[in-house]
């Protein structure tokens, strides 16, 4: 399988979830709340006052979130010479405990994947995993070096960006992709916009990181319908410690 030695074998499949850095704008410190306000003014259209957009917006903007989980996976070819896909997701309560073991994953397990893939990766996955670690004082990878470069010069891939095909204005989401190509459907029907809510009430990471893991999957075998290939059967994905 040539495309697997020529590319595949290199990419890096990634998805974070994220959750405000708070469960509530009250539990924010005073200088926190200050700069929300002002952030928040961007939600005014809608009519929402400062608490309200902290509950449903905290969590897409870096300087108000935190990452709670982060899944990974890889390509392989199984026995038979049939692709396969590892997948993992790690999670901790402790965001910097979480970044170092992803940065230690990326720099001593991961080292020969030399691009990364994500749905939307430009605009949130890689920006949000590099403003993290620098708040907490974690020096940034090799892999995500590059990231303060020009647009152009970014070797990573993004799934929706691949999709658009220059259409700037275009948005899909992963589901909505996923259902076009046929993929499988999520096991767990939550989305981005429930995952405060199940971390703050329910208390609930393993299932964060079970959607996270799905995400994963979901992006490696969009990716490959983006190229033409044929998806990874359902036993050839392995879920790895």
């Amino acid at each position: 399988m040539k495309i697997y030695h020529q590319e595949l074998k290199y990419l890096l499949f990634i998805d974070i979830e994220t959750v405000s850095c708070a469960s509530s704008y009250q539990d924010l410190p005073n200088p926190m709340q200050n700069f929300w306000e002002k952030r928040a003014k961007i939600y005014q259209e809608q009519d929402e006052v400062p608490a309200e957009a902290f509950e449903k917006y905290a969590a897409l903007h870096a300087e108000f979130c935190q990452i709670v989980s982060i899944g990974l996976g890889f390509f392989y070819l199984n026995e038979q010479s049939e692709l396969g896909l590892r997948v993992k997701s790690i999670s901790n309560d402790d965001e910097k405990k979480l970044l170092q073991e992803f940065k230690d994953l990326l720099e001593k397990r991961l080292s020969k994947r030399k691009r990364l893939v994500a749905h939307n990766g430009k605009e949130f996955d890689y920006p949000f995993l590099c403003r993290r670690m620098l708040i907490h004082g974690l020096g940034l990878p090799a892999i995500f070096q590059h990231l303060r470069n020009k647009p152009w010069d970014n070797p990573h891939l993004d799934t929706m960006e691949m999709w658009k095909f220059g259409d700037r204005k275009n948005y899909s989401s992963l589901r909505l992709l996923a259902h076009l190509f046929g993929l499988p459907p999520y096991h767990d029907a939550i989305d981005g916009s429930m995952v405060s809510s199940i971390y703050y009430k329910d208390k609930n990471l393993e299932r964060i990181a079970s959607y996270c893991r799905n995400d994963v999957i979901t992006t490696a075998q969009l990716y490959l319908c983006l190229q033409n290939l044929p998806i990874v059967k359902q036993k050839n994905i392995i879920e790895v410690s």
